[in-house]
């Protein structure tokens, strides 16, 4: 199964139809950024004004429904002018928030994430609650399986080993996924997506939000480029629940610390993420090598974290110690 890659001729197919439904002709562009499934660049037009355009490809379609939600909130988030979906591809018109003027602080990360967390009422969104977690390493398993069937991912036998032991703990590490704050999710809460200009702070890049632990979303703003580093979570969540989060952010889930288990299940949702986005032929095999590396080593913290690594491994982490080794 192949999904449809993002070229410049439908780039430039649903650019011409949303200005066309919205009436304007843009006197100039301006590139902000293009990658394997989506572009973004910005519309000048002879008033003065400016657009921010986006393209997506499956399997980031769905941020418009999410936007338009979130608009008649009046949410903290670009304000959607326009949109058009075509087989597999979104196209959007949105505000232009301009360029950022700085990085978003710990303080403002933690009120963005409270008042995502207390959106109620979004519909439509992929539900990772208690069930649906346990069953992300078997899942995973799945898509490997049918990678390998494509002749794709060779060598992935450490990724296979991994989320076999991941689903070995899975039932008994995610008790508690659905304590609160459980809710709305941005998906991509990173530094990178919450835009701090000359008009405030906004949330952008919403195409991965879903519906689950609030935990999650803190877990995300560290990535998972580096090891894992359950001190500063800590000092997030801590953040959080100083800005209006719901308490219980900070208790315990599946027998760990908050920021353990946060840290570890959003490393097997990265790397289930990478895998059936993969299997569904939403990326390209020339990238096989390096997401499978990327895989292996969200797998790795997860097992660390979640006390599934293998016996000759190091030791499991203390509650509140520092990245694995």
């Amino acid at each position: 199964m192949n999904a449809p890659r993002l070229d410049e001729r439908l780039v430039a197919q649903l650019r011409c139809d949303l200005l066309a439904a919205a009436r304007r002709v843009p006197t100039g562009r301006q590139g902000i950024g293009q990658w394997e499934l989506s572009a973004v660049e910005r519309l000048f037009f002879a008033d003065g004004s400016s657009v921010v355009c986006k393209v997506a490809a499956a399997p980031f379609t769905g941020e418009a429904s999410v936007l338009r939600a979130l608009n008649e909130r009046e949410a903290a988030v670009p304000v959607l002018h326009g949109y058009a979906v075509r087989p597999q591809t979104l196209g959007m018109l949105m505000d232009d928030l301009g360029a950022p003027v700085r990085a978003a602080t710990a303080a403002e990360a933690a009120a963005a994430a409270r008042w995502v967390h207390a959106v109620a009422g979004i519909t439509g969104l992929p539900t990772f609650d208690q069930a649906g977690l346990a069953r992300l390493p078997g899942q995973a398993l799945d898509a490997l399986y049918a990678l390998r069937r494509q002749e794709r991912f060779p060598d992935s036998r450490p990724i296979e080993e991994s989320l076999h032991r991941l689903a070995a703990v899975a039932q008994r590490r995610v008790d508690g996924a659905e304590r609160p704050p459980f809710g709305l999710c941005h998906g991509e809460f990173h530094r990178s997506s919450l835009h701090v200009s000359r008009i405030g702070c906004r949330l952008v890049d919403w195409a991965k939000a879903f519906t689950g632990p609030g935990l999650l979303d803190l877990a995300t703003w560290f990535g998972t480029r580096t090891p894992p580093e359950p001190r500063l979570l800590t000092r997030l969540i801590r953040a959080y629940v100083a800005a209006g989060g719901h308490p219980d952010a900070e208790a315990d889930r599946g027998g760990l610390p908050a920021a353990r288990w946060a840290l570890g299940w959003h490393r097997v949702w990265a790397a289930w993420w990478f895998l059936t986005t993969a299997a569904a032929g939403h990326h390209r095999p020339d990238t096989d090598r390096r997401h499978a590396q990327v895989v292996l080593r969200q797998l790795h913290g997860a097992a660390q974290l979640l006390g599934a690594a293998p016996p000759a491994s190091a030791a499991p982490l203390p509650a509140e110690a520092g990245s694995p080794s």
